[in-house]
């Protein structure tokens, strides 16, 4: 049977304090009170969580500092950050290759052909929700190309650019199989299949990131596909029946080794991890991850 809440709220004092008593050793009481203020008692918990000795009278291991705390929070938002990079290179290539391969094979304005469609009533779902993002956008393309032409809406090549992600991913998902989506996959040497499900998590892991939510050691619900044959060379490297940052990683990698050859986002991430010292084992990486060949540097 549920209780009243019958807990009071505390001052950013009152919450040093009480982190504390429960053993964490805080050097500067100051610095304390002004990252509560700016961060929430609630959001840094999340990270405290893994240096408790119990959980159930929230009792900390000995020697658990608030500066190491922060530390951990602090390269989970480095984290996102560098994966929200990604993220858009690959959803900037992504749209223009849907744009592209639809308006070649089907017409300039093939997101309006019904048959295209596995389920039409996911397409027209689609269609609705890509009409209000047409009517809400303000970008001067979209109201000369709306003002200008009779169509419903834009061609697919304008479209795309206020295509939300989670929209992109559900419009490719509902293509029917065919040249079309094997074209789009064949861009980042997938098949059809496997870029419908990354496309899925990708848009999953988007939302984590947007929304500043916790990305090591949390384990997903949306997950992305395990390659067989294709990719070359990346399907042994993933942690089969991980739930994850690590798989998450690979696809990343994958993806920016086809739309950004030569940047540093490789770089970036090792030394991100390499940085903070941080576990890795909670992020589902396997051991001696930074010395597999996926992560050593491109040549040409």
């Amino acid at each position: 049977m549920k209780r009243a809440f019958d807990k009071r709220a505390t001052t950013y004092d009152q919450q040093v304090v009480q982190l504390q008593e429960r053993g964490m050793v805080v050097q500067d009481h100051a610095a304390a009170v002004f990252y509560l203020q700016h961060l929430n008692y609630y959001r840094l918990g999340a990270y405290w969580l893994p240096f408790e000795a119990d959980h159930a009278q929230h009792r900390f291991k000995p020697g658990t500092r608030f500066e190491d705390v922060l530390g951990l929070y602090v390269f989970d938002r480095e984290l996102r950050l560098l994966v929200l990079d990604a993220v858009e290179r690959i959803e900037v290539s992504l749209r223009a290759q849907w744009a592209y391969q639809m308006a070649h094979a089907h017409g300039p304005h093939a997101h309006l052909n019904e048959a295209l469609a596995r389920k039409p009533h996911r397409w027209q779902s689609n269609l609705d929700k890509l009409t209000k993002e047409v009517h809400r956008s303000d970008e001067t393309f979209i109201v000369h190309l709306t003002r200008t032409y009779a169509e419903p809406l834009p061609p697919v090549w304008a479209v795309c650019e206020v295509m939300s992600l989670g929209l992109l991913s559900r419009w490719y998902g509902n293509l029917k199989p065919g040249g079309t989506r094997r074209a789009i996959a064949r861009v980042y040497g997938l098949d059809d299949g496997l870029l419908e499900s990354w496309l899925h998590h990708l848009t999953f892991i988007r939302n984590i990131c947007a929304h500043h939510s916790r990305l090591w050691n949390r384990e997903f619900t949306i997950t992305p596909a395990l390659p067989r044959s294709k990719p070359v060379g990346l399907a042994g490297e993933f942690q089969t029946g991980s739930r994850r940052l690590y798989n998450t990683l690979l696809v990343l990698l994958h993806f920016m080794d086809v739309v950004s050859p030569g940047s540093a986002w490789r770089e970036r991430v090792r030394t991100l991890v390499a940085g903070h010292g941080v576990p890795t084992e909670p992020m589902g990486f396997p051991e001696g991850w930074a010395g597999r060949a996926v992560w050593q540097e491109r040549q040409g």
